[in-house]
């Protein structure tokens, strides 16, 4: 998705949660994890179970050399995915805690 079409929204209606995650993630997938982080930091803050914003923050993180912070973020993803029985992101994340290793 173009990452254009959600900063109008975001820019519209900047606490709106859906979509300034899927801002940071357009963001991230069109290599743009600098300006992404922000965007998954807010989503990651906004809600205490939110899995799937750490995992891409943890991402961004990585892309941006900020591999102390992605660790942490990605524990607290692989915790969440072990709670709420999400096996796929689960092996996901464990090995990407790994590779930072």
């Amino acid at each position: 998705m173009n990452s254009e079409i959600f900063a109008a929204k975001v820019q519209a209606d900047p606490n709106n949660q859906l979509f300034r995650f899927s801002y940071g993630q357009a963001l991230l997938n069109e290599g743009r994890a600098d300006e992404a982080v922000e965007h998954l930091t807010y989503c990651s803050k906004a809600r205490n179970d939110w899995m799937l914003a750490r995992i891409l923050l943890g991402k961004a993180l990585i892309a941006t050399g900020e591999t102390e912070a992605a660790k942490a973020i990605l524990q607290d993803a692989l915790r969440l995915a072990i709670e709420q029985h999400h096996e796929d992101p689960e092996a996901e994340v464990r090995q990407m805690l790994a590779d930072l290793d």
